[in-house]
């Protein structure tokens, strides 16, 4: 029986343990982070580099499929092994070519690759237990053509892959029947698979997302990307008889270093744009606060498109939890929830079915009138109101005759609008679904009657981590023209330095704790460094003092949320006496009221941001000349529009009722600290 194993099992790369490889390249990537962690000692830019040179470590988790039976020539166990498993390591020097902020570049890795797993199979005719373990490994030549779709610092990356086989050994042993334990188990055999392929050639994908360690101060820049790679078994049966094939998933990090050039001195100045640039930091920056906030109540319920039944996200009740159900404590509980706003008010939201009924059930004058809206017809339509109807008749025991059902192809204030090309999947999500009208003031929102009425909303009490006026605002008027892009550079009193950016906007908002995290007040140097569209950069500088507070005792703020319709500004008319008898007396004297707009991810960027401005004012005004009527002058105002800036948005934009819910203005009255 042939067991010799070759060589290079006995003293080449395969005698490197994977552990000791892992571990040599985790001490590299430390020692290259502790380099980046000295100060700079000199005002100068460089360019982001092209050209990247580094090193890839990362697990292969290999599966094996199909067969393999004769292992060699000298031996063919009594058993035929099927699918196995395994996990190796896989390292490999690297080179990388792309230019900052395009989308095409080129990658190219070799190194070693292993393949190794194991089978576990039992022999049927004694029940022993079979075991084979394979070290199957490789030096592989991986280029790769990279793209960025969103010229970010996201990217995928695929091409072919060249391995030439290093390694081929394997392990095989048959243990005793468990029925017989005194009998002899048969030794372990080692030996080299024979017909196996020299040279593989199959494809692999990938992933990555690079996070830059060093600022464009340093020459020498380090950037961390994280990646995954799919290499399917297409190409990749290792042996030329058989079936045996691997498939494998490859999940690591590269570290990846190159050096810019540095900025040519000319390209610095302070004087050569009109660029307006003002930091504006609160006298106080609250660490948290109480809100009670009134959550409007949407009179919809979205449907899936090509489907009349109620969707599995909205909350439906048994019919023995009636009882207990108490639209009061939603709130309550909603409140408790520490995943953030979105997900706690949509879990009010997702029970405006309950709601409905239990208050249909304290109020028994009470009807509605359910409209569905269905772009299949009103058939479909009806078929939506109708499956509302028979969970409140059935479940909360309401009378038929108080439920009257309509169907219609559009709702009556749609989304899609005729002639409408861009979006149309997301405009028709909106438009499939249910209106609850009613004209029962019992059920309705305060001085609202009609079928767009929103229903009374609720209260709730949160604790508010980042309230709107803990931000920095930082104003860059006419970056827009004079820029491509622009950043800052914050300098805390101890000369520690925090880099935020690069931003395409004139007006950016930054969370007060990003940047003082936790010290109380201190002066701050903010350099705006704007990149102009001839590739020049052009720094401003100002000062800023900041104070971190946090109130004594328990500062409770209020918040009102106003909703508008799709691309609507000017339909605040049904909330003007709403906001003049409601929510104006509720702002006590030298207040704050802080009003910010929104919008959802439909249409364009710059088309929303000045939708949600005017929102905002048209709320403001309303709100201002109501208390100059009253003769006050107290109060101080701050508008903000953010358009559809995800990143203050109040809710998410995956599902409609989000998108709906995002079409707001956002009043934060913040009373006076005592």
């Amino acid at each position: 029986m042939k067991t010799n194993i070759s060589f290079k099992t006995d003293m080449g790369i395969s005698k490197i343990s994977d552990k000791t490889l892992l571990n040599k390249f985790l001490i590299f990537t430390l020692f290259c982070l502790s380099a980046q962690t000295t100060l700079r000692a000199q005002e100068v830019f460089y360019t982001k580099p092209t050209w990247f040179f580094g090193v890839a470590g990362a697990t292969n988790y290999n599966f094996y499929r199909g067969s393999t039976h004769q292992l060699n020539s000298n031996l063919t166990p009594p058993v035929t092994f099927h699918n196995g498993e395994g996990a190796g390591l896989y390292l490999a020097p690297l080179v990388e070519f792309h230019k900052p902020d395009t989308r095409l570049g080129f990658m190219f890795q070799a190194g070693y690759d292993s393949r190794k797993g194991s089978f576990d199979q039992k022999m049927t005719a004694c029940n022993c237990p079979a075991d084979l373990s394979v070290k199957l490994s490789y030096i592989t030549v991986e280029p790769s053509i990279r793209f960025a779709p969103f010229k970010s610092n996201f990217y995928l990356y695929g091409g072919p892959r060249l391995a030439f086989n290093l390694d081929k050994s394997f392990k095989y042993s048959l243990g005793a029947n468990p029925a017989y334990p005194e009998q002899e188990t048969m030794p372990a055999v080692r030996g080299d698979f024979d017909a196996m392929k020299e040279v593989l050639i199959s494809m692999q994908i990938g992933a990555g997302f690079d996070i830059p360690l060093s600022s464009q101060y340093h020459k020498t820049q380090f950037v961390l990307s994280p990646f995954v790679n799919f290499q399917p078994y297409f190409g990749q049966h290792p042996r030329s008889t058989e079936t045996w094939s691997v498939t494998t998933l490859r999940v690591g990090m590269a570290l990846k270093f190159g050096q810019g050039s540095a900025m040519e001195t000319p390209a610095v100045t302070t004087t050569a744009s009109k660029v307006q640039f003002s930091v504006n930091a609160p006298e106080n920056i609250p660490g948290e606060r109480n809100v009670r906030e009134v959550f409007p109540l949407r009179n919809y319920v979205f449907y899936d498109l090509n489907s009349n039944k109620i969707p599995s996200r909205y909350k439906l009740l048994k019919k023995e939890d009636v009882k207990d159900f108490n639209e009061d404590q939603i709130g309550i509980t909603a409140s408790t929830n520490a995943s953030g706003r979105s997900a706690r008010q949509m879990t009010v939201y997702y029970n405006v079915i309950n709601i409905l009924g239990s208050r249909m059930v304290k109020n028994p004058a009470a009807n509605v009138t359910l409209v569905g809206s269905s772009e299949k017809g009103s058939d479909d339509g009806v078929a939506m109101a109708e499956s509302i109807k028979t969970y409140l008749v059935s479940v909360f025991e309401i009378n038929a005759t108080r439920i009257m059902t309509k169907g219609q192809l559009k709702p009556a204030i749609p989304s899609e609008q005729p002639g409408a090309t861009k979006e149309l999947v997301l405009l028709r999500e909106g438009d499939h679904r249910v209106s609850i009208e009613s004209n029962s003031p019992e059920l309705l929102m305060e001085f609202q009657v009609g079928p767009d009425a929103p229903l009374k909303p609720l209260e709730l009490v949160t604790l508010q981590e980042a309230p709107i006026d803990s931000y920095i605002t930082v104003d860059a008027t006419g970056a827009g023209q004079a820029y491509s892009s622009w950043s800052l550079e914050i300098t805390d009193p101890d000369g520690k330095v925090k880099v935020f950016g690069p931003y395409n906007k004139e007006k950016v908002s930054i969370p007060g704790k990003s940047i003082m995290g936790t010290r109380s007040e201190g002066d701050y140097k903010v350099k705006m460094i704007g990149k102009t569209k001839n590739g020049g950069i052009e720094e401003k500088v100002t000062t800023s003092h900041m104070v971190l507070w946090t109130p004594s005792k328990t500062e409770e703020g209020l918040r009102y949320s106003i909703i508008f319709e799709f691309n609507k500004s000017k339909a605040i008319a049904m909330y003007q006496k709403y906001l003049t008898d409601v929510v104006t007396p509720k702002i006590p004297k030298n207040s704050v009221v802080i009003i910010h707009g929104h919008t959802d991810i439909i249409g364009e960027e710059s088309y929303n941001l000045n939708l949600s401005l005017e929102r905002a004012n048209e709320v403001k005004g309303i709100i201002e000349k109501t208390l100059s009527n009253s003769g006050r002058k107290d109060v101080k105002f701050e508008v903000h529009g953010f358009g559809e800036d995800e990143s203050m948005s109040a809710f998410e934009n995956k599902l409609p009722e989000e998108r709906f819910y995002n079409r707001t203005v956002i009043i934060d009255i913040i009373p006076t600290a005592k």
